[in-house]
C-alpha cells in the first residue's frame, strides 16, 4: 500500500508516517518504480503496534527499544509510566480544585481571581507563618469559598494556623460542613480530629449537628470527646455516655460536667444523667479522685435527688469524698437560698473548707 492508503486505513497522518520513517521506527519495505513508499502488511502491523504503545504514554524512542530489543522488559518502564501518570493526574486534580475554588468565589474581575490564587498559594506554602498570614491578612472584601478553607483546615497540622483557619471558616458565611463531614469519616485520625474541632465552631451551619453526632461513635477517644462536648451543647442527648465517661476519666471533666448540667434542663435527660453518675459512684473500681469528680458533676444537676445522693456521700467511708460531699451539700443549700451564685452556676473557691481539708 502507498502512504496515502496506509494513512486512510490506519488513521495515522501521512506526515507522521514520514516522521516514523525518518526516525527508523517504521520504514516501508518497498518503493514503487516512481520512488514512492510502499508498505507491506507487516509494516502496517508495526504501525498499529507503535500506535498501541503510544496510547500507553511511551515516547517514540521507548517504543523503538520495545519493538527492536529482544532483551527489553516492560515491567520497569510500565512502573515508571504508572508513577508519571499518577503525578500528572494529581497535578490536574489540583488545577481542577483551584479552578472550582475560583469559580465558587464568583469573581467579578481578574483582580478577584488573582487574590484567590494568591490565597491558595499562601495556603500551600511550606512556611506555617506564611500560611497563617495568608488567612489573616486577606482583604475583607474578598469572598473566599468555604470549601477551600475547609479543605485547608483538614490538611493543616500547625495548631496556630489551624486555629486561624477555623476562625476564618466559621466567619466565611459559606457552607464548608460537607467537606468537613467527609473528613469525619477519614481513615486518618488527625484529619478526623481537625474536622470535629472545626465543625464544633460552626454552631449555625446546617448539617453540623448531624456530623458531630456521627463522630460520637468514632474509635478515637479524642474525636469522641470533642464531638460529645459540641453535641451536648447543641442538646444532643446521645452525648451523655461519653460525657459521663469524661468525668470518670478526668478528661476535660469540668467542661463535660457543665454540658451535662445544660442537658439536665430536660427532666427526662436529667434522670438519665443522674442514674449514670450514681452508677459510676457505686462502681467498685472508682477511686477517691474519680468519685470526687463525679460528686462535682452532680452539683451541676437540679433536683432534690442530687442533694440526697450528696448527703449519703457525706457519710462515705472515704474521708476525702465525705468532706467534699458535705461541703457540696452546704453549698447547694446556699444556692437554693439565692447565695453563692455567679452566672447561674455554682462557684467553688479554692479557699472553701472542702479544698483546705483535702
Amino acid at each position: 500500500m502507498l502512504i496515502g492508503e496506509v494513512a486512510r486505513h490506519s488513521g495515522v497522518s501521512a506526515r507522521m508516517l514520514r516522521h516514523y520513517d525518518a526516525l527508523g521506527l517504521v520504514c516501508p519495505t518497498g518503493r514503487t518504480v516512481g520512488g514512492y513508499r510502499e508498505y507491506s502488511a507487516e509494516d502496517v502491523r508495526r504501525i498499529f503496534h507503535v500506535e498501541s504503545l503510544r496510547s500507553l504514554g511511551l515516547s517514540l524512542k521507548q517504543i523503538g527499544r520495545a519493538l527492536d530489543d529482544p532483551a527489553f522488559t516492560p515491567s520497569a518502564l510500565v512502573s515508571d509510566l504508572i508513577q508519571w501518570t499518577e503525578d500528572r493526574l494529581a497535578r490536574e486534580a489540583e488545577l481542577l480544585e483551584r479552578l472550582r475554588a475560583i469559580d465558587a468565589s464568583a469573581p467579578t474581575g481578574w483582580q478577584d481571581v488573582l487574590r484567590i490564587v494568591e490565597l491558595m498559594q499562601g495556603l500551600n506554602s511550606t512556611s506555617a507563618a506564611r500560611r497563617q498570614q495568608a488567612v489573616l491578612a486577606r482583604p475583607g472584601d474578598v469572598s473566599v469559598p468555604a470549601e477551600l478553607l475547609a479543605g485547608a483546615v483538614l490538611a493543616e497540622s500547625d495548631p496556630n494556623v489551624a486555629g486561624a483557619l477555623r476562625w476564618a471558616l466559621a466567619r466565611s458565611g459559606g457552607d464548608g460542613v460537607a467537606t468537613l463531614a467527609a473528613g469525619v469519616h477519614s481513615e486518618d485520625v488527625d484529619i478526623r480530629r481537625r474536622a470535629v474541632l472545626a465543625i464544633a465552631e460552626m454552631s449555625e451551619a446546617p448539617g453540623a449537628t448531624a456530623a458531630l453526632a456521627d463522630a460520637l461513635g468514632d474509635p478515637d477517644p479524642t474525636v469522641r470527646r470533642q464531638a460529645a462536648l459540641a453535641s451536648g451543647r447543641r442538646g444532643v442527648t446521645a452525648a451523655v455516655p461519653t460525657l459521663v465517661g469524661m468525668v470518670v476519666e478526668g478528661s476535660n471533666d469540668v467542661d463535660a460536667a457543665e454540658v451535662l448540667g445544660t442537658l439536665s434542663q430536660d427532666p427526662e435527660c436529667a434522670d438519665r444523667i443522674m442514674t449514670a453518675l450514681a452508677d459510676e459512684l457505686a462502681a467498685p473500681t472508682a477511686d477517691s479522685a474519680t468519685r470526687i469528680r463525679l460528686a462535682q458533676a452532680l452539683v451541676e444537676l437540679p433536683g432534690a435527688a442530687v442533694r440526697e445522693v450528696l448527703r449519703q456521700l457525706a457519710h462515705d467511708d472515704d474521708r476525702a469524698v465525705a468532706l467534699v460531699a458535705s461541703s457540696f451539700v452546704g453549698l447547694l443549700e446556699q444556692r437554693r437560698q439565692g447565695r453563692h451564685k455567679q452566672g447561674g452556676h455554682l462557684v467553688l473557691s479554692m479557699t472553701d473548707p472542702v479544698w483546705r481539708n483535702t
